[in-house]
């Protein structure tokens, strides 16, 4: 299948992608991440491996799609992760620092 990842177009195979992946050991996954056999992967570490570019050179959305397309399971970022969602902009920015609001 065709997919389009920083701007250069890679034909890749869900075969293709386990095959890179093995043997890959898995970073920490802290944001969105790809489950590839029985591994879940950050989504830009599977990106430098399959394309082998830079990880600033794509998105992890673009990973997420692509992957997504080849029917791996792909986790994105909840919505309201942010510590102190719906509080007030002094009491949010005393959540995001630790320490107690005054």
């Amino acid at each position: 299948m065709r997919c389009v990842i920083a701007r250069f177009p890679f034909d890749l195979t869900k075969s293709g992608v386990l095959q890179s992946m093995r043997g890959v050991k898995p970073e920490p996954a802290v944001g969105e991440s790809v489950i590839i056999g029985r591994r879940t992967y950050p989504a830009k570490q599977v990106g430098q491996v399959i394309t082998r570019q830079d990880r600033r050179d794509f998105t992890a959305g673009e990973v997420l799609r692509a992957m997504a397309r080849l029917g791996f399971t792909c986790r994105s970022l909840p919505q309201n992760t942010a510590p102190g969602h719906g509080l007030d902009p002094r009491r949010h920015a005393s959540a995001m620092l630790g320490s107690p609001a005054v």
